[in-house]
């Protein structure tokens, strides 16, 4: 048995342990802070980040005004994402002295890193209020602007920037970005020709389109114009793609024509849902109207993975006599933005959405047909952005709807313009 002289000495040594420690863990700093501070940099900077913010804490215990070593401790915070932790730290310093602009673009920053833009609008405004008109610092209010929403205040702000320097080349290619995000309006022109490899002469295709965007989503008259078997014919269409909520979206299509070149009546719609991990699924289906309806369902997966994006897509078409099946696989390579961008798509089997000749009533009988296709497009804005070109060329190994089993080559050629406006 433990005899109670054993314990009362055990809880005495508990005791100054434990008043020990607490003396030690209020230590205070003692020493150089100018030497203090270069080691903790050289820490932070060796990947040896929580060493650093501990060394710089521990000097602010004896030096807590020395606010170029708590802004520095701020950073490391915003560098790591503790947007909380920079927050008190600028706040403490810009309190203190608010003369300090380097710490109010800092700390206006690490609101926009946190995607706080209405607290980055308002340091920014105080900020002004001590550098007026400074031009870095009406850069990051034209950015929270921006980020809140108001893209036409952001230009607004960006042309006082301009104002003052008007070769900032920062501001330059902002403005120009904004610009193309206020122009709500574009018009535009497609054409392509098919070339056979035998028996038909060459048919063309061209478009012309008006599109817009609303706060509700984007919508986009065409009219449709093709050059086929000595004939032509006029298709009109509307396409629309309504937001939903975050992340869910849908498209809705309407066309119409008289020409035997085009289906009577297409119509269908499909529902686009973001998924973690940069994917995105889709549901939906097509369907066209000439003498019957055939109905084709499709989806597609994407995946976004840095600058590039792959999309799947098949197509299922029921018929009497069983389903056809097709499928393309599309590979997209970005460069500056959207709308800059080289692709190359693979296609395999046939889908009537496609089918450059008049199904003619033979909607039921050609869904065995075999069709295999590649496409190689490039397409590349003005240095405003607000004009964009592309080009597409293509090959498909096809084989004829009016006389199955035999095949025939068809080469593409197309060029698309697109003027962009307020």
């Amino acid at each position: 048995m433990i005899s109670s002289k054993f314990v009362i000495k055990f809880t005495v040594i508990i005791i100054f342990l434990t008043v020990f420690k607490g003396f030690g863990q209020q230590k205070v700093f003692d020493g150089n802070p100018d030497t203090a501070f270069e080691k903790a940099r050289e820490l932070a900077f060796n990947q040896q980040r929580k060493q650093a913010q501990d060394s710089l804490l521990f000097i602010l215990t004896k030096y807590p005004d020395y606010h170029d070593i708590r802004s520095f401790l701020a950073s490391t915070y915003s560098w790591d994402g503790e947007y909380k932790k920079a927050r008190t730290e600028f706040s403490y310093i810009l309190a203190k002295d608010p003369q300090r602009k380097t710490d109010w673009i800092a700390a206006i920053n690490n609101e926009l890193w946190a995607e706080t833009p209405f607290s980055a609008l308002e340091l920014a405004d105080n900020a002004l209020k001590y550098f007026p008109s400074d031009g870095e610092i009406l850069y990051l209010k034209a950015s929270a602007q921006e980020n809140s929403n108001n893209p036409s205040a952001a230009l607004s702000t960006l042309k006082l920037v301009l104002d003052q320097n008007p070769n900032d080349q920062k501001a330059i290619d902002y403005k120009k970005k904004l610009t193309n995000t206020l122009s709500y309006n574009a018009i535009g022109i497609k054409s392509s020709v098919d070339l056979y490899s035998e028996t038909f002469d060459p048919m063309q295709y061209y478009s012309l389109n008006y599109s817009r965007q609303t706060k509700y989503g984007s919508i986009i008259w065409k009219m449709n114009f093709n050059r086929r078997f000595n004939d032509n014919g006029l298709q009109f269409e509307v396409d629309m793609y309504p937001k939903i909520t975050k992340g869910l979206y849908a498209y809705m299509n309407l066309g119409f024509s008289n020409s035997y070149l085009y289906p009577d009546v297409r119509y269908g719609a499909e529902l686009y849902k973001s998924l973690p991990k940069s994917f995105e699924v889709s549901l939906g289906f097509r369907a066209l109207k000439y003498s019957e309806t055939t109905t084709i369902y499709t989806g597609s997966v994407g995946w976004y993975t840095g600058n590039s994006y792959w999309n799947f897509r098949p197509y299922l078409t029921p018929g009497d006599s069983g389903t056809s099946k097709s499928g393309v696989l599309n590979y997209r390579k970005y460069r500056s933005d959207a709308d800059n961008y080289f692709s190359i798509s693979i296609g395999m089997g046939f889908s009537p959405e496609f089918e450059r000749f008049s199904l003619g009533g033979n909607e039921e009988t050609i869904i065995d047909l075999q069709s295999q296709k590649l496409n190689a497009g490039y397409y590349f804005t003005s240095s405003n952005k607000q004009n964009a070109w592309g080009a597409l060329f293509g090959v498909a190994h096809q084989e004829i709807s009016f006389n199955p089993g035999n095949y025939f080559w068809i080469y593409s050629i197309g060029l698309n313009w697109e003027v962009k406006f307020r």
